[in-house]
């Protein structure tokens, strides 16, 4: 029987880091969307509506590195996978852009935004799509965190 690289951060066979990668996702996306309406608009309650969700994007990132972390180290062949550095480490980029995003909009506010935030929100949705590739070719292609057999899930 293939043995699949294990999820060693789970709960009850189910894969923490999975369960949290939607929240930054759909935080760091719908800041882009913020922007853009912004930008469209000039209505400030976007500007402040995008710092908020720069936020919870940073603190659901923070979780979802912890899980995906404790999966990378506490398995050899997710270490050995080229496509799981590619996934941590376009995610970390994404992090540390995001984290200089919401620093340069809590201390200048909507100048902040149009071009730079703007430009930064697009990048990061940019490489979210590659991570995010990444992330399912760990799943589909190496079977990162799928159980070998039943008695696994649970």
């Amino acid at each position: 029987m293939t043995h699949y690289p294990r999820s060693t951060a789970s709960i009850g066979g189910h894969p923490i880091h999975p369960m949290l990668i939607p929240f930054p996702i759909a935080f760091f996306v719908a800041t882009f969307f913020c922007d853009l309406i912004f930008w469209r608009t000039g209505n400030l309650g976007w500007v402040s509506g995008s710092l908020w969700l720069l936020g919870a994007g940073l603190i659901m990132a923070a979780l979802a590195a912890v899980a995906g972390l404790t999966d990378v180290l506490g398995d050899d062949q997710i270490r050995n996978l080229q496509d799981a550095w590619l996934h941590a480490g376009g995610n970390v980029l994404v992090v540390l852009i995001q984290l200089y995003n919401w620093y340069s909009r809590y201390a200048h506010g909507d100048a902040a935004v149009i071009p730079v935030g703007l430009a930064l929100s697009l990048l990061v949705v940019v490489i979210l799509l590659f991570t995010g590739w990444k992330g399912w070719e760990m799943v589909y292609r190496h079977h990162v965190g799928v159980a070998d057999s039943p008695d696994e899930r649970r």
